[in-house]
């Protein structure tokens, strides 16, 4: 019946989803997140959710609603948000971002993949089985903000003054997941941290002439030599006192990490890239993708950058620079080796600017709500899940969860190819509308936990 009834409401179900992804919620570029929020509360209190839009002073109001029975044995935390990235390079996109479009079987919208995909067919899950299934077997309770791809600056303090609305959950499902090349699901149950700083450098009150560079120092240059200090050549992460915070992973861990499918030579296929860093391949590229921090510059901005010449000496020089985090690396750690790093070697000039920053997370593999997800894959796909104990990506994991001891999974409706934070976003059709399954599945393998606890 639950499958019938998701055939049958089949074009409903994606108008749906093509209407969410209409809005154009990209609050880190100024929209105020209200249309977004409204079409979520809409759509849950539909299923009868209870639904509240919790305003944080400074932030886009977050989502937060409650629905299932009160007194079952097993609730379920769920994450999501309904900010998207910014859809530039606008050129590169086949058809507009915000005006989603059904190509080849693929629905093509920014943002569709990450993450709104993923929120509507949970939504939707949940309503086919209330009108095939009766009541939940579990109580839902769901959060949906507007700030994950700035760093969800706001949820802590969320999680502060709201924390105990959620704290008994015995499980979390994370916001994302995806299929791999062969079509089996991933399954996350952990996130890297983040640490994002703005370096700034500084010169003359205004540009000058570029003749004036035999006397007038050049922040550009200024920046470019502390910037190189911060890795060698190698890769090597050179920050004083970094490396020494970074907790390797046991024995057990790392063997069942190296035994994961993980072919390198594919990846860096896709990637045009003739070798990873460090030459590694297979089961090291994984080990280090998931257990090495990084240290990356995101962009670089001084001077003049457009078409032809421009004789300048700029005035100043800003570099975005971010560090993905490990346990047991914390953003505020980060920040202080970071600028005794820089002043040790000279650059005390240089301006150490904080922005986004979450802790790293991790829950165990074997968890109640892990091992739930695992089989709900196993039932819709027919393949064996991979169950990674961390995603490479970042998000606020251990704010909402592991700050409360709560254990997580993610999974999701995204694929290999879904370009997600690119343009021509996308998801495939047939995969959003298994991932509606996947989420009665999991729902009702997560409410069997009960009876087995």
């Amino acid at each position: 019946m639950f499958d019938a009834y998701v055939q049958t409401n089949r074009d409903r179900f994606l108008d749906e989803l093509m209407a969410f992804c209409r809005i154009p919620s990209v609050t880190s570029e100024g929209d105020d997140g209200r249309e977004a929020t409204q079409w979520v509360q809409r759509r849950l209190e539909a299923i009868g959710g209870e639904v509240e839009l919790i305003a944080l002073d400074g932030a886009p109001p977050v989502v937060y609603a409650e629905v299932g029975p009160p007194g079952a044995e097993r609730t379920l935390l769920i994450y999501n948000h309904y900010d998207v990235q910014p859809p530039d390079p606008l050129e590169l996109w086949e058809t507009p971002p915000f005006e989603p479009q059904v190509r080849a079987g693929h629905l093509y919208a920014r943002g569709v993949a990450d993450n709104k995909a993923n929120v509507v067919s949970r939504i939707q899950a949940v309503e086919a089985w209330q009108a095939t299934r009766g009541e939940l077997p579990v109580r839902i309770k769901w959060i949906v903000e507007g700030e994950e791809e700035m760093g969800s600056p706001h949820l802590a303090l969320l999680a502060e003054r709201h924390g105990h609305r959620f704290a008994d959950a015995h499980g979390c499902l994370w916001e994302s997941g995806y299929k791999d090349a062969d079509g089996r699901y991933l399954l996350y149950c952990g996130l890297k941290g983040i640490a994002y700083f703005e370096l700034r450098a500084r010169g003359a009150q205004s540009d000058l002439h570029s003749s004036m560079g035999t006397l007038v120092p050049n922040p550009a240059w200024r920046l470019v030599w502390a910037l190189n200090t911060l890795k060698a050549p190698d890769e090597t992460i050179l920050v004083e006192g970094l490396m020494d915070h970074v907790r390797p992973p046991d024995p057990d861990e790392l063997e069942y990490v190296r035994q994961l499918p993980f072919d390198a030579a594919a990846l860096r296929e896709r990637y045009g890239v003739a070798a990873f860093v460090g030459n590694v391949e297979d089961a090291e590229a994984l080990v280090r993708h998931l257990y090495a921090p990084t240290c990356t510059i995101c962009g670089i901005h001084s001077g003049y950058g457009g078409p032809g010449s421009k004789t300048v000496l700029p005035s100043e020089a800003v570099a975005k620079v971010d560090f993905r985090l490990v346990p047991d690396l914390t953003p505020e750690l980060v920040h202080e080796v970071l600028r005794a790093h820089l002043d040790k070697h000279g650059f005390e000039d240089i301006e150490v600017i904080p922005m986004d920053g979450v802790r790293p997370a991790r829950s165990p593999i074997t968890s109640p709500v892990a091992q739930a997800a695992a089989a709900a894959a196993r039932q819709v796909s027919g393949l064996e899940p991979v169950i990674y104990p961390n995603m490479a990506a970042s998000g606020p994991m251990y704010t909402l969860c592991d700050a409360f001891g709560i254990p997580a999974v993610g999974f999701g409706v995204g694929w290999t190819g879904s370009n997600v934070h690119a343009p021509n976003e996308n998801v495939r059709l047939e995969d959003y509308f298994d991932g509606i399954r996947l989420m009665a599945a999991f729902i009702e393998h997560f409410g069997r936990t009960a009876a087995a606890a």
